[in-house]
C-alpha cells in the first residue's frame, strides 16, 4: 500500500481535527503528514528507505574523524616551499581578490604571510608531502587519499561545522550519520546504527562549543540521530538501572510500557509511538552491548600498544579511535570523532603540535587494525574540518610562532578504505595555499563521494519537508562525487 494513504487510513477523526485545531495550518499539516508517512515506510531494524543500496557499494561502513576548528592545511599536507622567501611580506591583492575576511583579521592594517615553520619530508611511493608533525601519516602516506582542494562558502565556526555536517549552514537540518542511517538502516540489532564521541584535546583550550545537533535528524525520524557516548560516568545516561531496579524489572517495565504505546498507536496512529518501542528496546539491549563494546581488556597489549599510551585512558581520542573500530566490527553503520582544539588563530608553535600529537598515532593504528583485520575495504575512513587556516598571519608574526584565521577557499583533508585509491594527491592550490587552481572538490562533493562509496546516489536519497524533495547535498549547485579518486 502506498505509505501516504496507509497512513493516513491510521489517524482516527477525532486526531485529525485535533491537529487542525493546534493552528498548524493546512500546509504544515500536509508536510508533517508526508513525513510521518515515510517514517512508517520502513520499521524493521536492518533495513533503511531504500531497501537495498542504490549499486554495489564499495564500503559498509564508515567513521569519520572531524577535526573541529580547521587543521591548518599549510602546516600539515600542503607544502609551499617557496613562501620561505615571502616572510613578512604582504599578501598580494590579486590573491585575495576582494575573499571577505572575518572581523578577527579584517580590522588588520597588514596580512603578513607566516610560511610554516615545519619541516616536511617526501613520504611513500607516491611522493606526497607530510609535514613533521605527523610522521605516523608519513608512513600510510600510500594508504590514504590526500585532497587539497576541499572548499567551502562558510567562514566561521558554526555555520561551517553546520554546513559540512547537515549541507545547510542554517541549523535543523539532518546530519549524514542520520542521512546514512536513514538510507541504509542498521546492521545489529544491539547498538544504534550511528554513534559520536567527543574526546579529549590537547591544544588550545578554548575550543569551539559542539551541538548535538550535528549528530541530530532534523527532521527526520528521530530514531535516526546520533547516539553520543560520554566520556565519564555512563556512556550513555540512564542506561544503568537506578538502584533498586533489577533487569527483570526494568523488563517488565518496559513491556507495560510497550503495551500502552501500542494501544497509543492503534488509537492515534502517529508513527513516532513505534520509535519510542523501538529505542525503549534498543537501550535495553544496550545495557549489556555497551559495556561489552567499551571493556577493551579483551584487546591484546599489542594493539593497545598500537594506538598509543593515551589508549589507556578513557575519553582521548586513542581509545575512540579504538572503539571506532569495535563499533564497526559489531555492525555500527557510522561512527564519528569529534576532536576539537584545531582553532589555531596563535601560538600554533605550542597548540598545533599537541593537536598533531593527539590524532597521529591514532589514525595510523585505526587504519593499521582495520587492514590487518580485513576491514579496512569495507570501511570508509574520512579525516578532516569544517575549512582551513590562511597563510597570513593573525596577530604579532616571528619567524618561532603564528597564528592563523579561518580559510574556506581551499583546505586539505583525507579519505581511505572503502573504494578509495591509497597513495593519491587530488588537486592542487596556487603557490600561496589560498585559491584552488586544479580539481576544486566541494564540501558537497564530499558528501556525495561518501555517499557513493556506500551505495547511494545522492540525488536519489532524499526526504519531502516543507514541499521540498531535500537531500544533504543541497538543490542549489551542481553536485558530484569525486570519482578520479575511487578505487
Amino acid at each position: 500500500m502506498d505509505p501516504v494513504r496507509e497512513h493516513a487510513l491510521a489517524i482516527t477523526r477525532r486526531h485529525f481535527f485535533g491537529r487542525m485545531a493546534m493552528g498548524l495550518g493546512t500546509a504544515a499539516l500536509a508536510s508533517l503528514l508526508q513525513r510521518e508517512a515515510q517514517a512508517t515506510s520502513r520499521t524493521d531494524v536492518g533495513r533503511g528507505v531504500l531497501g537495498a543500496p542504490h549499486f554495489a557499494p564499495r564500503a559498509k561502513r564508515a567513521i569519520y574523524l572531524f577535526m573541529a576548528g580547521g587543521p591548518a592545511h599549510m602546516d600539515l599536507f600542503d607544502y609551499k616551499p617557496g613562501l620561505k622567501d615571502w616572510f613578512d611580506k604582504d599578501l598580494p591583492e590579486s590573491v585575495r581578490m576582494g575573499q571577505r575576511l572575518t572581523t578577527m583579521t579584517s580590522g588588520q592594517k597588514r596580512l603578513p604571510i607566516a610560511p610554516s615553520k615545519f619541516k616536511f619530508y617526501q613520504c611513500g611511493e607516491s611522493g606526497a608531502w607530510i609535514s613533521e608533525l605527523l610522521p605516523y601519516h608519513q608512513k600510510m602516506v600510500d594508504d590514504i587519499c590526500i585532497i587539497k582542494t576541499l572548499h567551502t562558502e562558510a567562514i566561521n565556526h558554526d555555520p561551517a561545522i553546520t554546513y559540512i555536517c547537515t549541507g545547510r549552514q542554517l541549523p535543523g537540518w539532518p546530519s549524514l550519520g542520520a542521512w546514512i542511517s536513514y538510507g541504509l538502516g542498521s546492521e545489529n540489532d544491539n547498538l544504534p546504527t550511528f554513534i559520536v564521541m567527543t574526546p579529549t584535546w590537547t591544544g588550545r583550550k578554548e575550543a569551539q562549543a559542539l551541538y548535538n545537533r550535528l549528530w541530530g535528524s532534523g527532521f527526520l525520524p528521530s530514531k535516526h540521530q546520533g547516539v553520543a557516548l560520554r566520556r565519564t560516568g555512563d556512556p550513555v545516561l540512564f542506561l544503568s538501572n537506578p538502584d533498586g531496579v533489577s533487569t527483570t524489572v526494568r523488563r517488565r517495565t518496559l513491556e507495560a510500557i510497550e503495551r500502552i504505546n501500542q494501544q497509543t498507536y492503534q488509537e492515534i496512529g502517529d508513527p513516532e509511538t513505534l520509535t519510542r518501542i523501538a529505542q525503549y528496546e534498543m537501550a535495553f539491549r544496550m545495557q549489556a552491548s555497551v559495556p561489552e563494546l567499551l571493556d577493551v581488556a579483551s584487546e591484546p597489549k599489542y594493539i593497545l600498544d598500537m594506538y598509543g599510551p593515551d589508549v589507556y585512558k578513557p575519553g582521548t581520542f586513542a581509545r575512540c579511535a579504538l572503539l571506532a573500530r569495535r563499533m564497526i566490527e559489531r555492525g555500527v553503520r557510522f561512527v564519528q570523532i569529534f576532536h576539537r582544539g584545531w582553532d589555531q588563530h596563535g601560538n600554533i608553535a605550542r597548540d598545533l603540535p599537541n593537536q598533531c600529537r593527539d590524532v597521529d598515532q591514532p589514525c595510523w593504528a585505526l587504519i593499521q587494525d582495520l587492514k590487518q583485520r580485513g576491514l579496512l575495504d569495507e570501511t570508509l575512513v574520512v579525516w578532516g574540518g569544517e575549512f582551513g587556516r590562511t597563510i597570513y598571519c593573525q596577530g604579532r608574526l616571528t619567524r618561532d610562532n603564528y597564528g592563523r584565521d579561518h580559510h574556506p577557499r581551499c583546505f586539505s583533508i583525507w579519505m581511505a578504505g572503502g573504494g578509495i585509491k591509497g597513495g593519491l594527491v587530488y588537486g592542487e592550490t596556487d603557490d600561496f595555499a589560498y585559491n584552488v587552481v586544479e580539481n576544486p572538490v566541494h564540501i558537497h562533493d564530499l558528501n556525495a563521494t561518501i555517499l557513493y562509496c556506500l551505495g547511494i546516489d545522492h540525488q536519489r536519497l532524499t526526504y519531502r519537508f516543507q514541499g521540498l524533495d531535500v537531500r544533504i547535498t543541497g538543490v542549489d549547485r551542481p553536485v558530484s562525487p569525486v570519482y578520479d579518486i575511487l578505487a
